[in-house]
């Protein structure tokens, strides 16, 4: 087939920039030699018009709904799939055989447990430190003491091992950090638990008090990570990729993503949900007051947790993830004042004109603080949750990277200057 091309005139001289057409209808135009040829840049703040790469681990429908992992779609994986079996798939590319998968399971098993020597590091950190900056200085940490991460140094090739290791390892950091928080003994990882039931034991079990794993939670919490194992080129995913393309080891480039999820417009979305409820109900509970604010152009109040950057339409983690809301809320007979709230803000939301000429659904965001606060997870650690389940997208998105050899240049944004133009030097005593 013939190369297509677009055609940019700028100031009567006209130019040629290729299209590019992705597996599932994704257009683009190739602007890789636009200044060279132009001596033009483009300007798109937020880079919402921009792709930076090309890649196969995700595909996102935002206007019919659609998100794909690998080709599979996530409705089928959330309800047939364990969070390790996707994980392995986002790693591998494909579906584990039964042997396969028990054999990752056992590479997570034996990496679960941190270096003694880093167990001190709980102990430097302030009481009520962020369980988000203990996680990005600790996966950060990780790289002293497994040096043999490195692919030359990796004994088993690539970097099947490391992924099973950050896996296993980010869950155990993430437990531990919130019991050093709150000032209890730390629970180690147990050989018999799979992954979710794991950190949940690590989370709740004490010594004086033994934790009862309910599978209604233990089944949530496998559907929200896989829901979370990646999400396209969002703010941290490109972080993970712009830090590694300066050649940064993994656990760097891991460790700057969870700095960008932090931030309260990322991966801090369900936090500020669950603190949008709070207020309403300090404010008398009256929600159908927040809806006219969230209306008036003029009041600055956005309602948390409702529309997305990308979907046009219910984002489908959405769907599934209200499910399992409805099922725990019903199964446990739980009385929260805050769920109440959301499940009247979600009604009108979704029947409102207002809201829905706007595409202003519930996202996954919505769902998640809910079912994370009826399972006893404190609202400060709702971020580290999302980093946890988006811990497979990371490695595969950098792994990606570092193997696109034909397109690896570090990552280098341009600027349109907006200062001062050039100015004579002023000496001190003349100033």
């Amino acid at each position: 087939m013939s190369q297509e091309y677009a055609t940019l005139t700028i100031k009567d001289q006209t130019y040629q920039l290729p299209l590019i057409e992705g597996t599932r209808g994704d257009k683009a135009i190739d602007i890789r030699s636009l200044l060279r040829q132009t001596g033009y840049i483009t300007l798109d703040s937020g880079f919402s018009n921009t792709g930076s790469c090309t890649s196969a681990i995700t595909y996102l429908d935002g206007a019919n709904g659609i998100l794909d992992y690998y080709g599979y779609a996530i409705e089928e994986l959330a309800e047939n799939c364990s969070f390790t079996e996707v994980a392995y798939l986002i790693l591998h590319k494909e579906l584990p055989t039964y042997d396969q998968l028990e054999s990752f399971k056992h590479d997570m098993v034996r990496f679960a447990l941190l270096h003694e020597d880093m167990i001190h590091f709980f102990d430097h950190f302030p009481p009520n430190a962020s369980p988000m900056s203990i996680l990005s200085t600790s996966v950060n940490a990780l790289h002293n003491y497994y040096p043999e991460m490195d692919e030359e140094l990796d004994p088993y090739g690539g970097y099947t091992v490391t992924a099973a290791r950050l896996l296993s390892k980010i869950r155990t950091i993430a437990a531990f950090s919130y019991k050093k928080s709150i000032g209890h003994p730390l629970v180690y990882p147990s050989a018999r638990l799979n992954y979710c039931e794991n950190f949940l034991n690590m989370m709740f079990d004490r010594p004086n008090l033994p934790y009862r794993i309910r599978p209604e939670f233990a089944s949530a919490l496998n559907k929200l990570l896989i829901l979370h194992a990646d999400h396209e080129q969002n703010c941290s995913t490109s972080t993970v990729r712009l830090v590694g393309s300066s050649g940064c080891n993994l656990y760097a480039s891991i460790s700057a993503g969870i700095s960008a999820l932090w931030g309260p417009l990322h991966g801090g979305a369900n936090q500020a949900v669950v603190k949008m409820l709070e207020a309403i109900l300090h404010d008398g509970g009256d929600f159908r007051k927040y809806i006219e604010k969230a209306k008036d152009k003029n009041d600055p109040f956005r309602l948390s947790g409702f529309g997305h950057r990308v979907y046009k339409t219910f984002d489908p983690r959405a769907k599934i993830i209200k499910q399992s809301c409805a099922e725990i809320m019903n199964l446990l007979e739980i009385n929260d004042p805050l769920l109440d709230i959301a499940l009247e803000l979600e009604e009108i939301a979704r029947t409102d004109d207002y809201f829905v000429s706007r595409n202003l659904y519930p996202n996954v965001d919505f769902y998640s603080g809910i079912i994370y606060r009826a399972m006893g997870i404190p609202t400060n650690m709702f971020t580290v949750m999302f980093a946890m389940g988006r811990m497979p997208g990371w490695i595969a998105q950098w792994t990606e990277m570092v193997e696109d050899k034909e397109n690896a240049r570090i990552g280098r944004p341009r600027q349109v200057y907006a200062g001062n133009t050039r100015r004579p030097f002023v000496p001190m005593k003349d100033r």
